[in-house]
Parts: structure tokens; C-alpha cells; sequence
């Protein structure tokens, strides 16, 4: 069955074969997909070399809180997202799981316990996403269809992960991020939505193509340092000369200032996890505001049924 597209509720067909770009439906408005990944600020991969896994469950959890605001400022917009949502997170608040549901957004997968694809086994990272897509249906009572690894952690080098995938009953991926970074990236992957293998699709997260280079667009730090007037400026230029959907992601730990610091993280380190936090939450407030914004499921997806 070929996948198949939608922007303002218009599916087109997609493409057949894996790797070839899947088209989207050129319609005067577009429809962005906002996304959350859904993990504490003590869980975030640059953290990790400072703060040990087993001591997760003695450290302050923010996470419903922030989530809980979160869905404040969707709701004040009549806004739905997609959250990609830890199944470490989904064990300890099934209420917050219930809670996302229940106001109509989609509920999605990011791994159970925040380890990076690339770091894992075939073996270790099947069973991670099986174990946290078996749990957030069972909380939820809702398919899970989406999957984004930790840190975009999906790459030349573990493309394998595609297959797993597919196997464990997921239909879409975001977990690719087509730049050149530090940490992660695959700069040389296609921009916007592709066929991985049969039934699965990559959604990549926004960038903007630019000096023949593709140029972070789509949120997280990049959100935070860069002025509000230009990440607006990159989104609607994608939207008005590509004609497709911008992929925005961010964390619940990034509109919340008033998270404890970690103690002897190095400057490079600091600076990106805390840059700009404090005007994060009015940022996202002027995003929803300036676009247009849905579910992924209901974007790429519109065969499965979930209403426009």
C-alpha cells in the first residue's frame, strides 16, 4: 500500500519504492506538525556522562508539570500535537499519558529508557521500542504509530533500526535530522518525508536548504539561541517555496526555568541546555500563534482513520 500525504485534510498518493521523496498535497495553507519529546530534564543525552540512569528515580521530576503547561498553551490555541512520549516517563505518570489522550493529541513513541539508537544492539533496540510501545497502548488504549529516537540517533551507520521498526508495528519514524551536528545528523538524507522500507516512513525534522547546506529550522537549541524573527522566517520560507510541512520539536524541560542546575556540567554543555529558557514559553506562544499546526499522524498518515 503506497503511504500517502495530508495538508488541510487533501491526501495525494505517495511514492512506491523506499527512498524516493513522499509528495505532499499542495494546498494553499499548510498545516505544520508540532512535537514534543517527552523526557525530564536529568534524562537528556548531554547529561548523561554527569548524571548516573540509577539515580533517575532520586532526582526532582518536573516533567508532569511542565507537560501539564504545555497542554495548556495547545489547548488556549485549539492546537493538537504529537508527543513522543518516554515509556520510563508514561510507567511512573499514566495519568499524564491519559491526560495527553484525552485532549485529543497523538500519542507517540520515544523509547523506554532515553538510550540512544546508535548506542544499542539490533536485539536491545528492538526490545526497547517493543517494551514502550506495548506500554503506552496499554495506558493509553490508542495504536502508537510514531517513533522518534533519542537525540536523533538513527544514522549511516545503524539504518537497520528501519526494519525493526516496521517489525515492531510502527508506521512512521522522525528520527533523522539532515544537518551536520556534533552529537548526531545525517546531512546528506532527504529533507523532507521518505519511504525506509514497506510501511514505514522517515519524517525528518525540518531544515531549510541554503548555501548548499541544510540549516537547522525546526526547534530544540536552535529555538532557544536563535532570534524568534528568524526561526519564523526559516519555517515560512520552507513552507512557501518547498510547499511542505515544517517538523517542529521541542522538550518540556525547555519552557521551565525554574529546573534544578546540574552541578559540574562543562561550559559547552551549560550553555546549550540552558541558553534562552526563560523566553522559550512566549516563543511558543508567538509559533502557535504565526502558524498553522496538527497531529503527525494526521498529516502523513490519513488512512488511519484518526479525524481531521
Amino acid at each position: 500500500m503506497n503511504a500517502r500525504v495530508v495538508l488541510d485534510g487533501a491526501p495525494t498518493a505517495g511514492p512506491s519504492r523506499p527512498g524516493e521523496p513522499v509528495a505532499a498535497c499542495r494546498a494553499p495553507a499548510i498545516v505544520n506538525a508540532m512535537t514534543v519529546d517527552v523526557e525530564d530534564y536529568f534524562q537528556v543525552s548531554a547529561f548523561a556522562p554527569y548524571i548516573r540512569r540509577e539515580d533517575w528515580d532520586s532526582r526532582e521530576c518536573r516533567v508532569e508539570r511542565n507537560v501539564g503547561r504545555i497542554l495548556e498553551l495547545l489547548a488556549e490555541r485549539q492546537t493538537h500535537a504529537t508527543f513522543f512520549t518516554l515509556g520510563w516517563v508514561a510507567e511512573r505518570y499514566p495519568q499524564l499519558v491519559r491526560r495527553i489522550v484525552e485532549d485529543g493529541h497523538e500519542l507517540a513513541s520515544h523509547g523506554y529508557g532515553h538510550q540512544r539508537a546508535s548506542e544499542l544492539s539490533p536485539e536491545a533496540f528492538s526490545q526497547d521500542i517493543t517494551r514502550a510501545k506495548q506500554l503506552l497502548e496499554d495506558l493509553s488504549g490508542k495504536p502508537v504509530l510514531g517513533y522518534r529516537a533519542p537525540s536523533f540517533s538513527i544514522g549511516t551507520a545503524n539504518l537497520w533500526a528501519f526494519d525493526s521498526l516496521a517489525r515492531a508495528g510502527y508506521r512512521y519514524s522522525s528520527s533523522i535530522y539532515p544537518i551536520k551536528h556534533d552529537h548526531y545528523g545525517m546531512p546528506d538524507s532527504p529533507r523532507f518525508a521518505y519511504r525506509v522500507g514497506a510501511g514505514l516512513l522517515e519524517i525528518p525534522v525540518t531544515t531549510l536548504r541554503m548555501m548548499n547546506r541544510n540549516l537547522p529550522s525546526s526547534g530544540g537549541g536552535y529555538f532557544r539561541l536563535l532570534p524568534y524573527g528568524l526561526s519564523r522566517w526559516m519555517l515560512r520560507k520552507v513552507n512557501r517555496e518547498d510547499r511542505e510541512p515544517a517538523i517542529f520539536y521541542f522538550h518540556p524541560w525547555e519552557i521551565d526555568v525554574g529546573q534544578p542546575r546540574i552541578a559540574g556540567i562543562d561550559a559547552k554543555t551549560r550553555f546549550r541546555h540552558y541558553v534562552n529558557i526563560g523566553r522559550t514559553e512566549n516563543r511558543l506562544q508567538s509559533l502557535l500563534r504565526d502558524f498553522s499546526w496538527g497531529r503527525m499522524d494526521r498529516i502523513f498518515l490519513p488512512d488511519t482513520g484518526t479525524p481531521a
